[in-house]
């Protein structure tokens, strides 16, 4: 084991998969890995950091919205003495790297793309004194100069890395505890407001890698005998439900759970488009433990499913929707109410699909307004027609029509508390929607049961509804333009009733937890 440990500075809410696998990497190499949490207080890192004397530290930066807090922890590391080389990587340090050198000066280097093998190589380069600036896959800067060394390809193989690294398992419910997990790598469809394809091509490898089923499929099991993990939430963008025009990786992967006697002590949850979800397969995986879809939705107008490139109607959106709805499987869904090109005529089309998609309690109510990513079709067409405007990070855009900047404002924060909030009812709702399935999942069916589920569906559906109602009417008012002045005073009555409902449907929602853990607690007690 080398003396001096190598650092990485990431999110640690939950399994972070990509720092995961990187520090088992090292720790196969043998370098002592520590990943400390991003959300700690700055001046704890920086202390840490101090007390280890890293020979390397490692920025996981993501995203463009915490170049911001990523520079100030920088500053400080900095600014304490420490002295150590300070590289990045992530989507937005790889596509980025020249905009994150000079928004950060004080990195050493960046490792671009898939940093498993290049990040070792550059430790094995700091660590045996050889010139690290040779090692390819990596860019820093000389001077005013920024260099990039060519790209490594990325592994074909992801089953050659070892297991990721895990901090330890948490619970998800019931004290069935949880754990992120990874299909494959990589995305093959363009849509306009992602950057995941452009992060593959440029890396110049697949757009999309898939390990093997059984590969998979071993890895559950070893966390289920070793973790006592039961529910396997996997992070992929788009779950190989089909993989060509087959459905032939879901057959081998649930065939792998049933011949490991998996399929009925564990549950688990994919991401995936509503066109790929289909009757039969999604039957058999729900038989062997999917309870819950997440669908990348986004809008539910044909023209806005162009717009966003989704390559999909609105009408097969719903055909996806309502087979699940069929087959009982939860789903959560993204929609992106705001966009730019938004008008009220669309915005109260989606207003519209909404109600027709969750009228009926099936999912909580839920949306927000598009982020211009970096490097997307989006931000391209925005810069291109002079709308983007802000800063590095927290980059936004106006409507066409000015009084739809004044709704989108209005109806966020009147929302912010139900949306955004991590207590806020969207997650009270869906917490309570995954504790019946995770007590449906293990414990004896009972009527009680069947009346709680249906109480918190009355309860969503209630919920939802008013919310849509109140986004309706304030679209009316708001397309007069009566409000372009930003004065808003005359319309606080509906963030109180909004904030009002929200109260009682949370409160009532409690209600029927409380009744669920007596629940619990009385079928555990009986069956001693």
């Amino acid at each position: 084991m080398n003396k001096r440990p190598v650092v990485i500075v990431a999110f640690e809410e939950s399994d972070n998969l990509g720092t995961g696998y990187l520090a088992s990497v090292l720790s196969v190499a043998g370098y002592d890995t520590r990943i400390i949490n991003f959300n700690d207080e700055d001046e704890e890192i920086v202390s840490i950091i101090q007390r280890l004397n890293p020979l390397i530290v490692g920025f996981s930066i993501i995203y463009q919205f915490y170049l911001h807090a990523f520079r100030k922890l920088i500053v400080s590391i900095r600014e304490a003495g420490i002295s150590c080389h300070l590289t990045a990587g992530g989507q937005y340090a790889s596509l980025r790297f020249t905009e994150l050198f000079r928004f950060i000066p004080f990195l050493d280097s960046v490792v671009r793309f898939e940093g498993e093998y290049t990040f070792l190589e550059l430790i094995n380069s700091l660590y045996s004194g050889t010139d690290w600036r040779k090692v390819n896959g990596i860019a820093y800067k000389v001077n005013d100069e920024v260099i990039a060394t060519p790209l490594r390809l990325p592994e074909k193989d992801l089953d050659r890395f070892p297991l990721p690294m895990r901090t330890p398992l948490t619970e998800y419910a019931f004290d069935k505890k949880f754990a992120s997990i990874l299909a494959g790598r990589g995305c093959i469809h363009n849509c306009s407001f992602c950057n995941t394809r452009e992060y593959y091509r440029q890396s110049g490898g697949s757009y999309k890698r898939i390990r093997k089923p059984e590969k998979v499929a071993e890895e559950m099991e070893l966390l289920h005998n070793n973790k006592d993990c039961t529910v396997f939430l996997f992070q992929d963008d788009d779950f190989p439900v089909k993989t060509g025009k087959t459905a032939v990786w879901t057959d081998r992967f649930c065939h792998e759970l049933k011949n490991r006697g998996l399929h009925n002590r564990l549950m688990w949850k994919i991401n995936c488009r509503p066109d790929e979800v289909d009757p039969v397969s999604f039957a058999m995986m729900k038989e062997h433990g999917l309870f819950l879809v997440y669908l990348g939705i986004e809008d539910g107008t044909d023209y806005g499913l162009k717009r966003l490139n989704k390559g999909l109607t609105a009408a097969r959106c719903m055909e996806g929707i309502n087979t699940l709805k069929k087959l009982k499987i939860n789903f959560d869904y993204g929609f992106m109410l705001f966009q730019p090109s938004s008008t009220f005529a669309t915005v109260n089309e989606n207003l519209d699909f909404l109600t027709g998609l969750c009228s009926d309690g099936s999912s909580p109510l839920t949306f927000l307004k598009m982020i211009p990513f970096f490097d997307t079709i989006i931000e391209k067409e925005l810069i291109d027609e002079g709308r983007l405007t802000g800063v590095p990070g927290f980059y936004t855009y106006q409507f066409y029509e000015e009084p739809l900047n004044h709704y989108c404002e209005f109806t966020t924060d009147c929302t912010m508390l139900w949306l955004r909030d991590t207590n806020g009812l969207l997650n009270v709702l869906r917490w309570a929607r995954n504790y019946i399935a995770v007590h449906a999942r293990f414990a004896e069916p009972s009527p009680e049961l069947s009346t709680i589920s249906q109480d918190v569906r009355k309860i969503t559906a209630e919920s939802n509804l008013f919310l849509l109602d109140k986004l309706k009417e304030l679209s009316v008012i708001f397309e007069t333009g009566r409000f372009n002045n930003g004065d808003y005073r005359s319309l606080t009555g509906y963030k109180e009733s909004i904030n009002v409902m929200h109260d009682n449907a949370r409160a009532r929602i409690n209600n029927q937890m409380i009744r669920l853990l007596r629940l619990s607690e009385k079928q555990w007690i009986e069956a001693l």
